[in-house]
């Protein structure tokens, strides 16, 4: 991934937005990565992947339910805290 000073892309703004066009592109601020530009097809794309996933997992919650595969919250929390789902 390609990387620019948070100045690099305020000076050469135009070049960033060519570049986002090819690949992701990491802003960094005093060495620190800061934010990440993307064209707007990929971004699209991951927003459309993000919301299949939330469907698939609601689905799979829903048939969790249906089928009484489910805890209380008391003892998911009890499990969460003794690693059973690290």
């Amino acid at each position: 991934m390609e990387t620019l000073t948070a100045n690099e892309a305020r000076v050469r703004f135009g070049d960033l937005l060519i570049r986002s066009q090819k690949g992701p592109v990491q802003i960094t601020r005093s060495g620190k990565p800061i934010s990440v530009i993307v064209s707007a097809d990929d971004y699209e794309i991951m927003e459309e992947m993000k919301m299949r996933y939330l469907k698939e997992k609601l689905t799979q919650a829903k048939d969790d339910i249906n089928n009484g595969r489910f805890v209380d919250g008391p003892t998911f929390f009890d499990d969460l805290l003794a690693g059973k789902y690290d």
